[in-house]
């Protein structure tokens, strides 16, 4: 099965290095550059995980988080926070606006499809 991604990043060469990463694992890979976009298409396309970048123009991704988990299509939907501004206490503001794990940036890409995959498994395992 082809798990679809939401990668929400507004840093082209960060997507870049995400795209870089997940591709060759064989996902359906789609791409927001900002929190209104990264809405309308997880609603749309109801990704299995989303890859959120939290500081994004218009809305930020840890907005874009509690508007989701507050749809019951996404309340359990996986989604990893990144961020490149890592500050104290932000780990623990994504996991309270509803991400599951937390990645600063630079992003490793060894890093990232490990836990990917691991999300992506435990996810189904609460599905069943």
């Amino acid at each position: 099965m082809n798990e679809k991604i939401l990668i929400v990043e507004d840093n082209p060469q960060n997507m870049k290095v995400e795209l870089m990463a997940l591709r060759p694992h064989g996902y359906i890979l789609l791409l927001a550059t900002d929190g209104e976009e990264a809405l309308q298409i997880a609603v749309r396309d109801k990704p299995d995980l989303i890859i959120m970048d939290l500081r994004l123009p218009k809305v930020s991704g840890l907005e874009v988080t509690r508007r989701l988990r507050q749809m019951p299509d996404f309340s359990h939907l996986p989604i990893l926070a990144v961020t490149a501004y890592a500050m104290r206490g932000d780990k623990e503001k994504a996991i309270e606006a509803g991400c599951n794990a937390y990645l600063c940036k630079p992003i490793n890409t060894r890093e990232l499809p490990k836990m990917v995959a691991e999300m992506l498994s435990a996810g189904e395992e609460d599905n069943t």
